[in-house]
């Protein structure tokens, strides 16, 4: 089947998620992809002050967030700052951000399916991993509406967990307000290295943008749903890690290897462990069916324009969705998922995503007050704080996504497309 209409115009995905849907799809991606994983490793790089660093990351995502809505409004596409980048500053921008974007959301998909495998059957991580992958690959080519709706319900059953966590502790009486004080552990160098890494917990606002082809009336429903999920999130966020900061302290939220079970068995609330668990295999899952959803559309956005192989902008006639790219990105998922190390692939991504948005930034500094622009001030923040924080990550990590980067590059110039998207000849960069 080809990817086009008889007219020759790429094939439309139909509109189908409201604002709701919206705004759970990227809940599902934050609250999964970050608050059972990030806080102990933030936590090793920022001790007692973490919730500095917390709120330095919010910060920063509420810029990423309100510039990456109002190019969303703009233009309602597949893609997410693929098409900001390639529309705003030029082809090869555009190119480098969707290529920093499935790059690292691919190995994000990996590191959270991993997750879901290590609290399942820790004996198994990568067998139960590839499992899931497929699994939740079959859910998204059966349809989006399907994965709004399981969404929805993990959501619902992951906040109710973390609100467990919550007032287990505070009822608890082992919980200490001076844990919170930021003491000579705390350094700022520390406090960059972990907003960083709870940044990545952040950035699940980003599927929203990247099914932007798939929303009803985008221009209203996504500047409302990236900031009304990016809060809610926030809120999430700061409670819990307030709580288990209160009951374990820098020290000993660093050394912990389930945070959030540790802190409720810390709580003196044993039974509540195997319901974290749970919990974080569900969260983690939650993230894995929204990841795959955004790395399936912005590689659909990129076969379109022909940088990856044009077979992958097919959309499926019955179920309306990019058939081909989901099962390419749910085979490569599973391979990493198979193979790879969680805290390199976290790692690897943080740096992705940051360049990722650092683009989107500078994509929303060239709109003008008609077009939507924010207020100047967003923008510039928003793209000093993803330089800020991408090489203030682990060595390794700003390494190997260079490289990546790198890479993209040359194939770039190596495959620069000879045609743009109106069948023009191909300029330069």
């Amino acid at each position: 089947m080809g990817g086009a209409s008889a007219a020759g115009a790429p094939e439309a995905l139909r509109r189908r998620l409201g604002l709701p849907d919206a705004v759970l799809i990227g809940l599902g991606a934050m609250l999964g992809a970050g608050i059972f994983a990030a806080p102990a490793p933030a936590a090793r790089a920022a001790g007692s002050a973490l919730p500095i660093a917390l709120a330095l990351a919010a910060v920063v995502a509420y810029c990423n967030a309100t510039s990456s809505a109002r190019l969303a409004a703009r233009y309602p596409e597949s893609g997410g700052t693929y098409v900001y980048g390639r529309e705003r500053l030029g082809p090869f921008w555009g190119y480098l951000a969707g290529w920093g974007f499935v790059a690292g959301k691919t190995a994000s998909c990996a590191a959270m399916a991993l997750t879901a495998g290590l609290y399942v059957w820790p004996a198994h991580p990568h067998a139960v991993a590839v499992a899931a992958v497929v699994a939740l690959t079959a859910v998204n080519y059966a349809g989006v509406r399907k994965s709004a709706l399981l969404t929805r319900a993990i959501v619902v059953l992951v906040v109710a967990v973390l609100a467990a966590v919550v007032i287990a502790v505070a009822v608890s009486g082992e919980a200490r307000a001076g844990r919170l004080d930021p003491g000579p552990d705390a350094t700022a160098g520390g406090v960059l290295r972990a907003a960083g890494l709870l940044f990545f917990a952040f950035a699940g606002y980003a599927r929203i943008a990247t099914l932007g082809e798939e929303v009803r009336d985008p221009a209203r429903t996504i500047p409302r749903a990236v900031p009304l999920a990016l809060g809610i999130a926030l809120a999430v966020y700061a409670a819990v890690t307030v709580a288990v900061l209160a009951v374990l302290g820098g020290v000993g939220l660093g050394a912990a290897d389930a945070p959030l079970a540790e802190a409720v068995r810390a709580a003196d609330a044993s039974g509540l462990v195997p319901v974290v668990r749970a919990g974080a295999a569900v969260a983690a899952l939650g993230a894995l069916l929204a990841l795959i959803l955004g790395v399936s559309r912005t590689t659909l956005a990129m076969a379109r324009d022909r940088h990856l192989p044009h077979a992958l902008a097919a959309v499926h006639p019955r179920f309306g969705v990019p058939h081909r790219a989901e099962i390419v990105v749910g085979a490569a998922v599973g391979l990493l998922a198979a193979t790879a190390d969680v805290r390199a692939a976290i790692g690897f991504s943080s740096f992705g995503v940051l360049v990722y948005y650092a683009i989107a930034n500078a994509a929303a500094w060239t709109l003008t007050a008609d077009e939507g622009r924010p207020r100047r001030a967003v923008p510039a923040f928003g793209l000093a704080g993803c330089l800020v924080l991408m090489f203030a990550l682990p060595v390794p990590s700003v390494l190997s996504g260079a490289a990546v980067l790198a890479c993209g590059a040359v194939v770039y110039a190596v495959r620069r497309p000879g045609r743009r998207r109106d069948g023009a000849p191909g300029q330069g960069m």
